[in-house]
């Protein structure tokens, strides 16, 4: 085949390279275009873009002159350096391309003639073998791809930025605006043909309205909001166009001609402007109406006394901040006691108002929600003034409303009068004479009055620190405050007590419910009472079960069988108890409500008693926590006597007249107890003692009390060393508590030796907290021991029959009776609440009733 490849063949092999020299041609035609042409582009773009978007408009009539100029020389030399760079391809120059991209330059080898060797046939036959060859190789050509890229010749990129420019200007700008470049040439046509001024009328943001373009707006009325800025530029021959106007009330009025005017309407009138084009409009104002504020109902306190005022508001545009004023009321104070002295002059109380976070502000209801429960003018008359602010800085007051201002109430009597003294004094400097003379009074006798003597050692202190600062007379208002904070701490103490234990929590609630009751309490403040009573009874509760659980799980490995009967009660009674007593003290029907508490207080303290009646066997861990507990009481009644003789330090001849009201409480929990120590019986025998008794007891030493100390100590560090638990995270946190407790107990010791009442008392309380830490510490590594074991108690259980907890529950851990009906008998709901209502009016048509009851019927029937 090769002998036969001919001329014809090569001429046929060029022929079907023609379309890939013709595209590469033309791709060569674009670079050459590109290179020569790109600086003239840029600048077309650039200047197209700046007035496309109006920027000339922007700048004096100069600086578009020399933004011309400098454009057309650039254009200039941009056509000068097209004209050098740009040639024409040639055809050779397109085949040269295309062969240079293919291997071996076919091409090239298909136009050559073989040089020698021409009449050999053999070599001819090679010679056309290889140009066979080449045309395959050529017959596969493809055109070349133009090279663009013109980076190496514009490296800071300046084309992409009027590309940029350009695409700008097409989004935002317009073309119409290039023909305007022709006004702002001398002659030029806008003065006679077209509008030569411009104008708009912005309204303030606040209002949310778009801006006005005047040039749109026909003439005749036109409303805007007040205060909204309105801007004119008039162009041409100065004075060819005037403006006048009677809506801003400017003083300083500028030259009518002048071609920029801006100014603020703020009243009717009208606008003219003068001259070829011109227009007059005729200006109402739509006033920016003040905001509106007012007190929808009386403040709601809560039981910790925070207080819930609700409010409206509303603006046409809507309000931006509001604040409340509260200021004292002092024609509204009952003046006596501690009320009776001037007050010392205090600034208002300011709040800012809250604000919807979300949605519309032109018209919305909140909640003023603070706690003024330590503020000096708690529970007294105030007046209360909103104001409301929008965004024009328009103010508005509402209307002054009196009202007492809400606080915390306090129910226990004894923080009740560490309250009143503390207002009293923060009332006027003046009665801190009297207040300390009271807080001694209500304090004569602390074990009536305190739960804890460490409290009373905290009031004694305050008011000795009062009486000092009067005698040196250093009680400044800094001062002052600090006593009254510490005053506030104190009766907080005193009101809630230490709820760390549950039937202490349990007791504390009956008794501020007890006390709400007599001091006739809101529905809301018995309501959140009786939430209280019933979790601390809850507690309480489950921590017997637990007890219980307890003892039937060892009575089963033991052997043992619990003896004697248990009380019985469903969770399902306990709640249908309190129901009741809520039922009856909404009712108005106090007397029967607290009857109903005191059966309810029976039945739980009989309930605490009979759960303390158990088996005799006790585990190790059980013996660890008496003898633990039994050491806790002792401390408590060594820290009872320590304080006891810091009393008669203070007060020496108090000891004869207290010693029948003391008897017995030595310490211990009977007459003629002692629970001082390990062996102290002789201090408290007896139902009275002589003053002379007294003090030859106390001049047995204090040695005496700091030995009962120490052997308690040496105890304490006897029962650490039997301390079950070991290895475990409660077991070494128990430990560490106990520890603690011996340190305080070694300090307390020193103290008592040193004769330093005050920091034995200080460090018996340490020892105390850590001895209930470790208690409790204990208790859990207890119950975990008691889960890990409780396989084969369970296994015990299931042999001898479920056991119940005090609450009747079966011990599988659902927590209810099966014999237990908490179900309440079906009744006419309405037959019901016309009895209730009729008996209501009833007993409001009773005269001799308290007064505080019928207040209360008379708003039940005011309310229903």
């Amino acid at each position: 085949m090769a002998s036969n490849f001919s001329r014809h063949d090569i001429r046929r092999g060029l022929d079907a390279l023609r379309w890939p020299l013709r595209w590469t041609w033309a791709g060569m035609l674009a670079e050459a275009i590109a290179n020569a042409l790109w600086p003239l582009m840029t600048i077309v773009l650039l200047v197209l873009a700046v007035l496309m978007l109006g920027l000339h408009e922007l700048v004096a009539i100069e600086a578009v002159w020399i933004g011309a100029v400098v454009a057309a020389v650039a254009g200039i030399a941009a056509l000068i350096y097209a004209f050098m760079r740009f040639r024409i391809p040639t055809g050779f120059a397109a085949m040269e391309r295309l062969d240079a991209s293919l291997p071996d330059r076919p091409i090239k080898a298909l136009m050559d003639t073989q040089a020698i060797g021409a009449t050999d046939d053999a070599s001819t036959a090679v010679w056309r073998a290889h140009q066979q060859r080449m045309a395959t190789r050529a017959a596969a050509a493809e055109a070349v791809p133009a090279d663009l890229r013109i980076a190496r010749r514009d490296p800071y990129a300046v084309r992409y930025v009027a590309a940029i420019a350009f695409a700008i200007a097409l989004l935002f700008g317009s073309i119409f605006k290039v023909a305007s470049v022709s006004d702002m040439t001398p002659g030029g046509q806008a003065l006679a043909q077209g509008p030569v001024w411009e104008g708009w009328v912005e309204s303030p943001r606040y209002t949310g309205r778009l801006t006005l373009y005047l040039n749109d707006i026909a003439e005749g009325p036109l409303q805007v909001p007040e205060g909204s800025l309105i801007t004119l530029r008039m162009y041409g021959q100065v004075g060819a166009l005037t403006l006048s106007e009677t809506v801003s009330g400017r003083i300083d009025v500028p030259p009518a001609s002048d071609s920029a005017q801006d100014f603020i309407v703020l009243q009717d009138g009208e606008i003219a402007i003068n001259g070829p084009g011109g227009r007059t409009w005729n200006i109402e104002i739509i006033e920016d109406a003040a905001p509106v504020v007012s007190i929808l109902e009386p403040p709601e306190a809560g039981t910790l006394g925070e207080m819930t005022l609700p409010f409206a508001a509303a603006d046409d545009y809507g309000v931006e901040a509001g604040e409340a004023r509260i200021s004292l009321d002092l024609s509204e104070v009952t003046r006596r006691h501690g009320l009776t002295a001037a007050p010392e002059a205090r600034p208002e109380l300011i709040m800012p108002l809250p604000m919807p976070i979300v949605g519309t502000r032109t018209e919305f209801e909140e909640n003023l929600i603070e706690d003024f429960s330590e503020h000096p003018w708690a529970n007294l008359p105030v007046q209360v003034r909103l104001s409301v602010l929008d965004a024009a800085e328009q103010q508005t007051e509402s209307d002054v409303h009196t009202m007492m201002l809400p606080g915390r109430r306090f129910f226990d009597p004894m923080a009740a009068a560490v309250i009143e003294q503390r207002r009293d004094l923060l009332w006027s400097r003046e009665n801190s004479t009297r207040v300390s003379q009271i807080l001694r009074a209500v304090s004569h006798r602390p074990d009536d009055v305190f739960r804890k003597q460490v409290t009373y050692l905290r009031l004694r202190k305050l008011v000795k620190r009062l009486e000092t600062l009067v005698r040196l007379d250093q009680l400044d208002a800094d001062t002052r405050d600090e006593i009254a904070e510490d005053l506030w701490g104190l009766a907080i103490e005193l009101e809630e007590g230490d709820l760390a234990d549950a039937l202490d929590r349990m007791r504390r609630a009956q008794e501020r419910l007890e006390q709400a009751m007599r001091d006739g309490a809101s529905n809301a403040e018995i309501a959140e009472l009786m939430q209280e009573l019933r979790q601390a009874t809850e507690d309480y509760m489950r921590q017997l079960a637990q007890q219980q659980s307890q003892e039937n799980q060892q009575a089963d490995e033991d052997g043992q069988e619990q003896g004697g009967e248990r009380m019985q009660l469903s969770q399902d009674d306990l709640q249908a108890m309190m129901d009741r007593i809520q039922e009856l003290m909404e009712q108005g029907r106090m007397a029967e409500a607290e009857q109903a508490l005191k059966e309810f207080q029976e039945m739980m303290e009989n309930m605490r008693v009979t759960q303390g009646e158990g088996g005799e066997g006790q585990s190790e861990g059980q013996q660890a926590m008496e003898g633990l507990s039994e050491s806790l009481r002792e401390q408590q009644g060594l820290s009872d006597q320590a304080f006891r003789d810091l009393q008669e330090q203070f007060n020496p001849n108090a000891q004869a007249g207290e010693s029948d009201g003391n008897r017995g409480r030595n310490g211990g929990q009977g007459e003629g107890q002692s629970h001082e120590g390990q062996g102290g019986q002789g201090d408290g025998e007896g139902e009275g003692q002589s003053g002379d008794q007294a003090q030859s007891g106390d001049q047995q030493g204090q040695g005496s009390l700091a030995d009962r100390q120490q052997a308690l100590r040496e105890e304490l560090r006897r029962q650490q060393g039997a301390l079950p638990g070991a290895g475990t995270p409660e077991g070494d946190a128990a430990r560490d508590a106990l520890d603690r407790a011996g340190e305080a107990m070694d300090n307390a010791e020193q103290a008592l030796r040193n004769d330093d009442m005050a920091g034995a008392i200080d460090n018996q309380a340490q020892a105390m907290e850590a001895l209930r830490e470790g208690l409790q510490s204990l208790g859990e590594a207890l119950a975990q021991e008691q889960n890990q074991q409780q396989g084969q108690g369970q296994q015990q259980a299931d042999r001898q029959g479920p056991s119940s907890d005090p609450l009747g529950r079966d011990q599988n851990g659902s927590g209810s009776s099966e014999n237990a009906d908490g179900n309440i008998g079906d009744e006419d709901v309405y037959r019901r609440a016309r009895d209730l209502l009729a008996e209501i009016r009833r007993r409001s048509a009773q005269g001799e009733r308290p007064e505080q009851e019928l207040d209360y019927l008379k708003r039940l029937l005011d309310r229903f």
